[in-house]
């Protein structure tokens, strides 16, 4: 529990670091920056684990290309960094109908109300869209979240394949990202994006960009890797939830993000469906009553 709420900490100042990456380089090609830093040097220090190359690539084009080419393209397009840490931490509730779907874990009573709960709150969110938060970057962020929980899903897949070190899974891993980032950035933001962006590199973007891979990928997606290998997939996601507690005020505090009324009510929404998803069993076991002798 010590390490996953560090890691809600490391991923909740993420977006700041997002933000700031890409208002000095275009999304695509700061996503195949982001894990070339992560990949280089770090694959000479660590052995690949003995795992089939098909989950390197899934893992790759799912939790990294899938999720982060959607969440930087919706902060590069106007989603606030508060609110997209929010709404990315649906991916919790996707991950458990993915579970329920391809691993077969059920659900619990207190999992469906949380689901319920989770879902008014998006809706509400995404009624709210204007001027400071477009309707494309709501979904785009949603896309995002759907594209982590897929990953998520790998994730907890990689179970059957025995204890080994996630540090260095996730090391090994993002050498798949980068050529799909690249050509995605040359054919849709082109050459003379990248060239402008790489000719007027700024020392924020660097920072950003060191935050990004060392922080949030090696040390974030490291311990995140290593706890949904050992734990169902249903008990670790939700923890992802606390995460816009952090984002939210780092958003406020650094970029003077301000929300509206029904962003905090939805956002209330969404909170209460992570409390009820992690200690609703506990809570319903609590104060069933005792049978009859």
């Amino acid at each position: 529990m010590g390490l996953l709420m560090l890691v809600v900490w490391v991923w909740g100042m993420n977006f700041a670091a997002i933000k700031i990456g890409v208002a000095g380089v275009p999304p695509l090609l700061l996503g195949a920056l982001r894990f070339s830093l992560a990949a280089f040097p770090a694959v000479l220090l660590f052995r690949a684990p003995k795992v089939p190359l098909r989950w390197y690539v899934l893992y790759g084009v799912t939790i990294s290309v899938g999720q982060f080419a959607f969440l930087f393209s919706a902060i590069r397009v106007g989603m606030p960094s508060g609110l997209a840490s929010l709404v990315l931490q649906s991916q919790a509730f996707f991950t458990m109908v993915f579970a329920g779907l391809w691993l077969g874990e059920r659900w619990q009573l207190n999992q469906v109300a949380g689901l319920v709960l989770a879902g008014a709150g998006l809706v509400l969110i995404g009624s709210a869209h204007g001027i400071s938060m477009p309707l494309g970057g709501f979904a785009l962020t949603l896309a995002a979240a759907v594209m982590w929980a897929g990953g998520n899903i790998v994730t907890r897949k990689l179970g059957r394949f025995g204890p080994m070190d996630q540090q260095a899974f996730v090391v090994w891993a993002s050498l798949v990202p980068p050529l799909p980032f690249f050509l995605l950035s040359y054919g849709i933001e082109g050459p003379q994006a990248i060239a402008d962006a790489l000719l007027h590199f700024q020392w924020q973007s660097l920072g950003a960009l060191m935050y990004l891979a060392w922080g949030a990928t090696l040390f974030g997606y490291g311990v995140w890797t290593r706890m949904l290998s050992r734990y169902p997939a249903n008990r670790v996601a939700p923890f992802s939830l606390m995460v816009p507690l952090v984002g939210l005020t780092t958003g406020w505090l650094v970029f003077d993000e301000a929300l509206q009324p029904i962003h905090f009510a939805g956002g209330a929404l969404l909170m209460a469906g992570l409390l009820l998803n992690l200690f609703g069993a506990r809570w319903l076991v609590r104060n069933r009553p005792l049978a009859a002798p």
